[in-house]
């Protein structure tokens, strides 16, 4: 595997998903040790080709023979790219570009609420853009995906729970983006669109961690309250998400207590 060298990854030292990320292309040799910096300390007069504003956005590559900077997704095919070179006529493939570009724009605009950021209350770095088009499709995609895993799920706990129609999960879970949205609202309106993309995110997390019952049960039979005795275990862990990252945004505990509040309703109207 070959290793791209002279060149720096500006990655957003607040972003647990880019310090990862990064800090793994160096540790498989993709990047040389030095590869890497967090563009929060990275001193612009180095470079002065360097757009830092789209930086924070767009992880930016730093050529630091010619000085010459790739951002988001060009950067990542350059780096994969050069270790494995098999994989470069996909990534000259324009319509591979232009879904890669889409992809790593939707994950960008969204990786703080994804992944929730260490943020200092003295930082003064530029912080990343908000762009309501990606905040509003991450909600439509985890809600989409969430609703239609706990769809399959809900079988599972028939007949300790009744079975609703095929539509009903995705009214729940939509109803609760509206039903929080509106707490949020009236709570801390300049932080609505940070806490649903964080709420949703815990959500989809849920969602996720039931899959691996929804696979067994299609080997084995599952006892409907073993379903449900996970679905609770899960549904704590979640409450436990939420708090934590309730915490991280500098909200009220009235977050916290309306999501529970909104789930023990929905429950009562299920079983009357």
């Amino acid at each position: 595997m070959k290793t791209l060298k002279k060149h720096v990854i500006l990655f957003d030292a607040e972003c647990p998903m880019c310090e990862f990320y990064t800090n793994a292309f160096v540790k498989t040799g993709m990047l040389e040790s030095t590869g890497r910096i967090a563009y929060q300390d990275f001193p612009t007069e180095t470079c002065p080709m360097l757009d830092k504003e789209r930086a924070v956005n767009e992880i930016a590559l730093v050529n630091q023979e010619t000085g010459e900077v790739t951002y988001g997704v060009a950067s990542l095919l350059q780096v994969i790219g050069t270790s494995f070179p098999f994989f470069m006529p996909l990534f000259t493939f324009k319509p591979f570009i232009w879904l890669m570009s889409k992809v790593y724009a939707f994950i960008s605009y969204n990786r703080r609420v994804i992944i929730p950021a260490k943020v200092s209350s003295s930082s003064t770095a530029v912080q990343p853009t908000f762009k309501l088009s990606y905040r509003v499709a991450y909600l439509m995609f985890t809600w989409f995906l969430t609703s239609l895993i706990l769809t399959s799920y809900a079988k599972l706990l028939s007949p300790l729970t009744p079975l609703g129609d095929a539509n009903r999960e995705y009214f729940i879970c939509g109803g609760q983006i509206l039903f929080q949205g509106l707490v949020i609202i009236l709570v801390k309106p300049h932080k609505v669109w940070d806490y649903l993309g964080n709420m949703m995110t815990v959500s989809f997390a849920g969602a996720l961690l039931l899959l691996p019952i929804i696979l067994l049960s299609n080997l084995i039979s599952l006892s409907p309250l073993l379903c449900t005795a996970w679905f609770l275990l899960v549904a704590g862990m979640m409450l436990l998400a939420h708090i934590r990252r309730v915490g991280l945004l500098n909200l009220s505990w009235v977050m916290s207590l309306t999501w529970v509040l909104y789930r023990v309703i929905i429950l009562i109207l299920i079983l009357i």
